[in-house]
């Protein structure tokens, strides 16, 4: 038992014996972590300062730069103005010594126009005392013609008055003949000389359109692909396009022959991509002709738009357009149409100015005078009748579509620039050399020849070929068998006897083709 509370006492004595070590201990490290921290403070206050000088130090001299460049600006700034105010000081003392002179000359003048009033003043009275006397000379004459001739002043005067009124009438009348005289004489002159200036302004190169375009080629070879065996290929391209292949001994070239440019163009671009392509045949004839059209129509209205644009025409219908565009291939009179109608619109716009009418308005039926003539369809009627309808339809000024109609005196000109049109259309249509009347009756045949055709049924397309001596007619094989192509030969051929006048004799090819079309999937 005592033994226990011996060892109790024991373990109790040395856990606090442990407890007071442990506190010493734990007294001395926290007192060297606050000596420690202390010195670390000091260490760290010394690099602060360390810093705010070196800190201080660059402000400073960030400070003296900035207040070195702001001295030097100012410098110069100043230096710029007192620049300035030495060479407005210089201008004001040059101006100072001017107005000097000027007022020198001003008093000068002063001077010189006292004398003069001094002069004009004696002249004055002088010219008082004449006219004193001259009143007192007259008054004495009156008297003694009174006297002579038994008359007073007022019955002489009333002669006198009538006498000069018969005279100066009887002048009048002369001198009036004259002005008249002249003055017709002059309008003549200054008209002349208004369409003389407005077709020099205007001035164009002419060329005959022809009926035939020349392909060339690199080699020899190619004519014989183009040919094909036993000429299907030509034969494929000339029903394709309605055109002539003429293949001769011309070197290193194919002659497109056909009465329609945008055919001859559209078998000449084909020809193109099928040489530069190398397969010919006729279903890849087809596929190039039918791609080539479409390609046409779009270059229709791109150079239609062109020309709109280089003419300065706005607001025109796509429709329009389009058949401005179609004018590039057509030729009237030999003269190519989209030429012809860009002169008459300048020529037109010319005119108008200087007779002070509106230019632009002008110019606008300038261009579409001849609109009827490309009408696609080609009706029975003229050209300048279908050409007032077609503006008429498209929402144009009234005064445009007056003077389309009124350019061949087909209706009445109720526009004032109706006449300017007419006499525009007649100055470009008789340059020299710009028109050949034989053509245009030549390509009139042509076509007549191919609307006859067209009037029977059956028939799909048909062109004149061999310059009006052959008539190729496509028929479809579908409607109209073999027996039918033989009596549609022969119907076209007494329809075209007995309407129209032609030398020698035309052959008319009717072409019935069957083709059977599968698709493999």
């Amino acid at each position: 038992m005592d033994t226990t509370i011996i060892i109790i006492l024991s373990f109790l004595a040395a856990l606090v014996i442990g407890l007071l070590i442990g506190r010493t201990l734990q007294g001395k490290f926290a007192n060297k972590k606050i000596k420690r921290a202390e010195e670390e403070s000091k260490l760290i206050l010394r690099e602060a300062e360390v810093n705010a000088e070196s800190l201080k130090k660059d402000k400073m001299l960030e400070a003296k730069e900035n207040f070195f460049k702001m001295k030097t600006d100012f410098e110069k700034e100043s230096n710029r103005k007192k620049n300035i105010l030495l060479t407005n000081e210089q201008k004001l003392k040059q101006k100072e010594i001017n107005l000097n002179k000027q007022f020198e000359q001003v008093k000068r003048r002063e001077n010189e126009l006292d004398g003069l009033k001094e002069a004009l003043s004696n002249q004055m009275e002088i010219a008082r005392q004449r006219k004193s006397e001259f009143e007192k000379m007259q008054k004495q004459q009156i008297d003694i013609l009174e006297k002579a001739a038994s008359l007073s002043a007022d019955e002489a005067k009333t002669q006198l008055i009538e006498s000069l009124k018969n005279e100066a009438r009887t002048s009048a009348s002369a001198h009036i003949k004259e002005i008249v005289e002249e003055a017709k004489m002059t309008a003549r002159k200054e008209a002349g000389k208004i369409v003389i200036e407005a077709i020099q302004r205007t001035a164009t190169e002419h060329t005959i359109e022809n009926t035939v375009s020349v392909f060339n080629i690199e080699s020899e070879d190619i004519k014989g692909k183009i040919i094909g065996r036993e000429g299907r290929n030509i034969r494929a391209l000339e029903t394709a396009t309605g055109v002539e292949i003429i293949v001769d001994d011309t070197p290193e070239a194919i002659i497109i022959s056909g009465f329609d440019p945008v055919r001859r163009e559209i078998a000449r671009l084909s020809l193109h991509r099928l040489v530069q392509d190398g397969r010919i045949h006729p279903t890849r004839i087809e596929e190039i002709v039918n791609k080539t059209k479409k390609n046409i129509n779009e270059e229709l209205v791109e150079i239609g738009e062109r020309t709109v644009i280089d003419l300065g025409v706005h607001g025109l219908h796509p429709e329009l357009i389009k058949m401005v565009g179609r004018m590039r291939f057509r030729s009237s009179y030999g003269q190519n149409l989209l030429q012809h109608s860009r002169e008459v619109a300048n020529l037109c716009a010319t005119l108008a100015s200087e007779l002070g009418l509106n230019p632009k308005l002008a110019k606008r039926a300038g261009l579409l005078h001849d609109i009827g003539k490309v009408w696609p369809e080609e009706p029975e009627k003229s050209h300048a009748i279908l050409g007032m309808e077609l503006a008429k339809k498209y929402k144009e000024n009234n005064e445009v579509c007056n003077a389309i109609g009124a350019h061949h005196d087909e209706v009445e000109m109720n526009a004032m620039i109706s006449p300017i049109v007419q006499a525009c259309d007649a100055i470009s249509g008789s340059r020299p050399g710009a028109r050949r009347e034989i053509m245009e009756q030549y390509l009139k045949r042509l076509k007549d020849l191919e609307r006859i055709a067209l009037n029977f049924d059956g028939v799909n397309k048909c062109y004149a070929i061999q310059a009006g001596r052959e008539l190729r007619v496509l028929v479809d094989a579908d409607n109209v068998d073999d027996k039918q192509a033989s009596d549609l030969s022969f119907n076209i051929s007494q329809k075209i006897e007995n309407d129209m006048q032609y030398p020698g004799q035309i052959k008319v090819t009717v072409i019935r083709e069957t083709r059977a079309v599968t698709f493999a999937k």
